[in-house]
């Protein structure tokens, strides 16, 4: 096993993850449930899964193109974001793509906080 690929995957995706709306998600499930063991156990297994499927389409890409062009393509495409973000700002970029622009922390939380009360 590679130690420093593995303490790198960590540390790159727990601070991706700070902060992070599924974070407070988290919070809010946990803090207005009577189960936050489940909650853990839910939040780790969605995590988990989406870094799978990652690492899947990862690997995939990884037999289909070098890994030169995939890091070339992968920072090309975070580049036209960046430019695009920073000349159009997010949500007109997010309304041009047909996605809704990011709700604030506060509303997703009392959101989740109401979907839990009225499941419980």
């Amino acid at each position: 096993m590679d130690w420093n690929l593995l303490g790198l995957s960590f540390v790159t995706v727990f601070l991706a993850e700070l902060g992070d709306k599924s974070q407070f998600a988290a919070i809010a499930l946990s803090g207005s449930s009577k189960f936050p063991k489940a909650v853990f156990l839910g939040s780790v297994a969605a995590l988990v899964l989406a870094s799978l499927l990652g690492v899947i389409v990862g690997e995939g890409t990884a037999q289909v193109l070098p890994p030169q062009l995939a890091k070339t393509i992968a920072a090309i495409s975070f580049a036209v974001m960046a430019a695009k973000l920073l000349f159009f700002g997010e949500a007109e970029v997010l309304e041009a793509e047909g996605l809704e622009p990011d709700v604030p922390p506060s509303k997703v939380l009392s959101s989740v906080s109401e979907t839990v009360e009225s499941h419980d």
